[in-house]
């Protein structure tokens, strides 16, 4: 007996008794039912529907968002064949397999396809995301030379190069901010936008230098009501960086510095502005806050180096931290401030600067 023979035939009704009652047309035939047998099991008024192309439903009501999810993935996640050491018959997908007796295994897995959209982001947790069965459509993302369309509930979306899943309730889903900038993508009202991705830096989903990347590498930010949620979303992301600076500062015992201020020489020119100043050790810290589209700015980079340049041919060690850094390992950033200050009895005093709180 090889793979691709199939199994001997159980009674129907004996397959719709799994957890998840749905299957592939290839999985169907795996279990000696014929594509006959299954068009008149689908018929209208039947035990059955076909939910998509090759995926039936094997139960006549409506189907939960549970099950709309898992369909959509079997439409569109890429078959597997068997090899030597066994698996899934030819041309069945490995997503939910079978075990005899009709139950599922607990973990399917899903080739070249994963949950993407507002469906991605209401599993993610977003308050701002529409619940699953107010969905028409669910997204999925697959590769760009799949040979897919869009139909009933399954909307495709296509990506050169798909990003690692993440799993959710045994679900396969973008990352977030991959997810935020399909949904985007859709989307035209432009508060439900700036609610999106202020919830995704102030839930702690993502940063904000992660959410404009997948926003510029989509080219959205050529859209008036996506830009004006960008400026907000980085506003949030720099309001909570400084929390966490705050926080970092005083929960390890660093000593305190002066906040945002102006570094001027005597009488001179303007060094530029810094987050925190130690006066007595002659340490400046930054927090790097640009957004993708500012890095990418030659002129923003090239300022921000010559001031970096200015400040330490003055004597003033400048400290660059990362708000993804402080959230993720404060303890480390707070070791960094900590040696640079312990680091200033040995070096020549500083150039005398006026500090002045910033504009």
């Amino acid at each position: 007996m090889t793979h691709n023979t199939p199994l001997s035939p159980r009674p129907l009704h004996h397959l719709a008794s799994g957890r998840r009652r749905l299957m592939t047309a290839a999985q169907l035939r795996a279990h000696g039912v014929s594509a006959a047998e299954t068009g008149e099991q689908c018929r209208p008024g039947g035990p059955w529907q076909q939910l998509l192309p090759n995926v039936v439903l094997l139960h006549p009501g409506p189907p939960t968002s549970e099950e709309r999810l898992h369909a959509v993935l079997l439409y569109a996640a890429r078959e597997r064949t068997a090899g030597a050491n066994g698996g899934a018959s030819a041309g069945v997908p490995a997503s939910v397999p079978v075990q005899p007796g009709g139950e599922e295994t607990p973990a399917p897995a899903y080739a070249e396809a994963m949950i993407t959209g507002l469906a991605a982001l209401t599993l993610h947790g977003f308050s701002a995301a529409p619940p699953l069965p107010s969905l028409d459509a669910i997204d999925v993302l697959v590769p760009r030379l799949r040979r897919l369309r869009t139909t009933g509930c399954a909307r495709i979306v296509r990506t050169t190069a798909l990003p690692t899943p993440l799993q959710v309730t045994g679900v396969p889903v973008a990352p977030v901010a991959r997810a935020l900038a399909d949904a985007v993508a859709e989307l035209t009202d432009a508060g439900v936008v700036r609610r999106l991705l202020t919830e995704a830096v102030r839930g702690g989903h993502c940063e904000p230098a992660a959410v404009v990347r997948e926003l510029n590498r989509a080219r959205l930010l050529s859209r008036p009501h996506v830009v004006d949620a960008v400026d907000a979303l980085v506003a949030e992301g720099r309001a909570l960086a400084e929390q966490r600076l705050y926080r970092t500062v005083r929960e390890h015992g660093l000593p305190e510095p002066v906040w945002n201020v102006d570094l001027r020489l005597p009488g001179g020119p303007h060094l530029g502005g810094v987050d925190a100043f130690w006066p007595e050790h002659s340490v400046a810290l930054e927090l790097d806050t640009r957004a993708h589209r500012q890095q990418e700015d030659d002129a923003v980079w090239a300022e921000h180096a010559r001031k970096r340049e200015h400040l330490e041919r003055l004597g003033i060690t400048v400290v660059h931290l990362t708000p993804r850094k402080l959230r993720d390992c404060p303890e480390h950033q707070a070791a960094v401030v900590r040696t640079a200050l312990m680091a200033a009895g040995d070096r020549e005093p500083a150039a005398y600067v006026v500090v002045l709180p910033r504009e």
